[in-house]
Protein backbone atom coordinates (compact mmCIF):
# COMPACT_ATOMS: atom_id res chain seq x y z
CA UNK A 1 0.00 0.00 0.00
CA UNK A 2 1.09 3.49 -0.64
CA UNK A 3 0.03 6.57 0.81
CA UNK A 4 -0.51 9.47 -1.53
CA UNK A 5 -1.23 12.78 -1.18
CA UNK A 6 -2.47 15.65 -4.13
CA UNK A 7 -4.11 18.66 -4.56
CA UNK A 8 -7.91 17.95 -6.45
CA UNK A 9 -10.14 20.72 -8.02
CA UNK A 10 -7.93 23.37 -5.01
CA UNK A 11 -8.40 20.72 -2.43
CA UNK A 12 -5.89 18.64 -0.55
CA UNK A 13 -6.36 14.82 -1.20
CA UNK A 14 -4.60 12.02 0.46
CA UNK A 15 -5.10 8.42 0.75
CA UNK A 16 -4.14 4.64 1.12
CA UNK A 17 -4.41 3.05 -2.83
CA UNK A 18 -2.67 -0.73 -3.97
CA UNK A 19 0.13 0.29 -6.21
CA UNK A 20 -2.07 -1.11 -9.27
CA UNK A 21 -4.71 1.83 -8.38
CA UNK A 22 -5.46 3.52 -11.11
CA UNK A 23 -6.36 7.87 -10.71
CA UNK A 24 -9.25 7.29 -12.43
CA UNK A 25 -10.27 4.77 -9.75
CA UNK A 26 -9.10 7.03 -6.84
CA UNK A 27 -10.60 10.22 -8.13
CA UNK A 28 -13.99 8.16 -8.35
CA UNK A 29 -13.98 5.84 -5.26
CA UNK A 30 -11.46 7.30 -2.53
CA UNK A 31 -12.96 10.97 -3.26
CA UNK A 32 -16.34 10.34 -4.42
CA UNK A 33 -15.40 12.34 -7.58
CA UNK A 34 -17.63 10.45 -9.80
CA UNK A 35 -17.64 12.84 -13.04
CA UNK A 36 -14.99 10.91 -14.13
CA UNK A 37 -16.06 8.27 -16.02
CA UNK A 38 -14.62 5.15 -17.42
CA UNK A 39 -15.89 3.93 -20.26
CA UNK A 40 -12.83 1.56 -21.97
CA UNK A 41 -9.99 1.17 -19.21
CA UNK A 42 -7.50 0.91 -22.59
CA UNK A 43 -7.28 4.90 -23.05
CA UNK A 44 -9.02 4.61 -26.59
CA UNK A 45 -12.38 6.37 -25.80
CA UNK A 46 -11.03 9.61 -23.50
CA UNK A 47 -14.55 9.68 -21.09
CA UNK A 48 -11.79 9.73 -18.42
CA UNK A 49 -9.77 13.22 -19.22
CA UNK A 50 -8.87 15.28 -16.29
CA UNK A 51 -5.93 17.58 -16.11
CA UNK A 52 -2.75 16.63 -13.70
CA UNK A 53 -0.32 19.46 -13.74
CA UNK A 54 -2.47 21.53 -16.08
CA UNK A 55 -2.24 18.82 -18.74
CA UNK A 56 -4.76 16.30 -20.35
CA UNK A 57 -4.13 13.25 -19.09
CA UNK A 58 -6.29 9.82 -19.25
CA UNK A 59 -6.88 9.13 -15.78
CA UNK A 60 -7.44 5.76 -16.88
CA UNK A 61 -3.95 4.96 -17.70
CA UNK A 62 -2.08 6.56 -15.10
CA UNK A 63 -1.59 5.43 -11.59
CA UNK A 64 -2.69 7.49 -8.48
CA UNK A 65 0.90 6.74 -6.99
CA UNK A 66 1.95 8.59 -10.44
CA UNK A 67 -0.09 11.48 -9.27
CA UNK A 68 1.60 11.96 -6.13
CA UNK A 69 2.50 15.70 -5.28
CA UNK A 70 0.28 16.78 -8.31
CA UNK A 71 -2.48 19.57 -8.86
CA UNK A 72 -5.44 17.63 -10.32
CA UNK A 73 -8.58 18.69 -11.91
CA UNK A 74 -12.03 16.84 -12.72
CA UNK A 75 -14.81 17.76 -14.32
CA UNK A 76 -15.69 19.17 -10.59
CA UNK A 77 -13.55 21.16 -10.55
CA UNK A 78 -14.16 23.30 -14.22
CA UNK A 79 -17.05 25.41 -12.80
CA UNK A 80 -16.56 29.11 -11.58
CA UNK A 81 -16.19 30.22 -8.30
CA UNK A 82 -19.91 30.69 -7.12
CA UNK A 83 -20.70 27.06 -9.01
CA UNK A 84 -22.08 28.65 -12.12
CA UNK A 85 -20.82 26.81 -15.16
CA UNK A 86 -17.86 27.89 -16.89
CA UNK A 87 -17.62 29.10 -20.13
CA UNK A 88 -16.94 25.88 -22.12
CA UNK A 89 -19.64 23.92 -20.04
CA UNK A 90 -22.26 26.85 -21.34
CA UNK A 91 -20.94 26.30 -24.38
CA UNK A 92 -22.01 22.47 -24.34
CA UNK A 93 -25.38 23.59 -23.39
CA UNK A 94 -26.20 26.29 -25.60
CA UNK A 95 -25.22 24.59 -28.58
CA UNK A 96 -26.10 21.13 -27.54
CA UNK A 97 -22.87 19.47 -27.66
CA UNK A 98 -24.42 16.45 -25.58
CA UNK A 99 -26.98 14.29 -25.47
CA UNK A 100 -26.45 11.17 -23.26
CA UNK A 101 -23.64 12.89 -21.15
CA UNK A 102 -20.91 10.01 -20.93
CA UNK A 103 -18.31 11.51 -22.76
CA UNK A 104 -18.96 14.93 -21.67
CA UNK A 105 -16.63 15.39 -19.11
CA UNK A 106 -14.03 13.88 -21.01
CA UNK A 107 -14.67 16.18 -23.80
CA UNK A 108 -14.41 19.42 -21.54
CA UNK A 109 -11.70 18.36 -20.05
CA UNK A 110 -10.00 18.23 -23.40
CA UNK A 111 -11.53 21.33 -24.69
CA UNK A 112 -10.03 23.16 -22.00
CA UNK A 113 -6.83 21.86 -22.63
CA UNK A 114 -7.34 22.73 -26.37
CA UNK A 115 -8.28 26.17 -25.87
CA UNK A 116 -5.40 26.41 -23.23
CA UNK A 117 -3.24 25.78 -25.61
CA UNK A 118 -4.56 27.03 -28.78
CA UNK A 119 -7.27 29.96 -28.31
CA UNK A 120 -8.31 30.45 -31.32
CA UNK A 121 -8.56 26.75 -32.91
CA UNK A 122 -10.00 26.46 -36.23
CA UNK A 123 -12.99 23.60 -36.92
CA UNK A 124 -10.04 21.49 -38.54
CA UNK A 125 -7.69 21.65 -35.67
CA UNK A 126 -10.52 20.91 -32.58
CA UNK A 127 -11.78 17.74 -34.78
CA UNK A 128 -7.98 17.04 -34.95
CA UNK A 129 -7.24 17.40 -31.15
CA UNK A 130 -11.03 15.15 -29.96
CA UNK A 131 -9.18 12.15 -32.28
CA UNK A 132 -8.87 10.44 -28.38
CA UNK A 133 -12.12 11.53 -27.53
CA UNK A 134 -15.09 9.18 -28.43
CA UNK A 135 -18.99 10.15 -28.86
CA UNK A 136 -21.23 7.73 -29.67
CA UNK A 137 -24.44 10.10 -29.78
CA UNK A 138 -23.92 13.07 -31.33
CA UNK A 139 -21.48 13.37 -34.32
CA UNK A 140 -19.51 15.88 -33.27
CA UNK A 141 -20.64 18.48 -35.13
CA UNK A 142 -22.46 20.42 -31.64
CA UNK A 143 -19.20 18.93 -29.87
CA UNK A 144 -17.30 21.05 -32.16
CA UNK A 145 -19.73 24.24 -32.09
CA UNK A 146 -19.27 24.33 -28.60
CA UNK A 147 -15.70 24.08 -28.33
CA UNK A 148 -15.10 26.98 -31.46
CA UNK A 149 -18.11 29.26 -29.05
CA UNK A 150 -16.20 28.76 -25.95
CA UNK A 151 -13.38 30.26 -27.81
CA UNK A 152 -15.45 33.06 -28.63
CA UNK A 153 -15.04 32.73 -32.26
CA UNK A 154 -18.65 32.90 -34.63
CA UNK A 155 -20.04 29.17 -34.95
CA UNK A 156 -19.70 28.18 -38.93
CA UNK A 157 -22.41 26.65 -40.48
CA UNK A 158 -21.06 22.87 -40.76
CA UNK A 159 -21.60 20.79 -43.20
CA UNK A 160 -22.90 16.80 -42.39
CA UNK A 161 -20.37 14.42 -42.23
Amino acid sequence: MTQVTMTVNGKAASGTVEGRTLLSGFLREELGLTGTHVGCDTSQCGACVVHVDGAAVKACTMLAAEADGAEVTTIEGMANADGSLNVIQQAFQDHHGLQCGFCTPGMVMSAAALLKDNPKPSEQEVRDYLEGNICRCTGYHNIVKAILAASGQDVPAMAAE
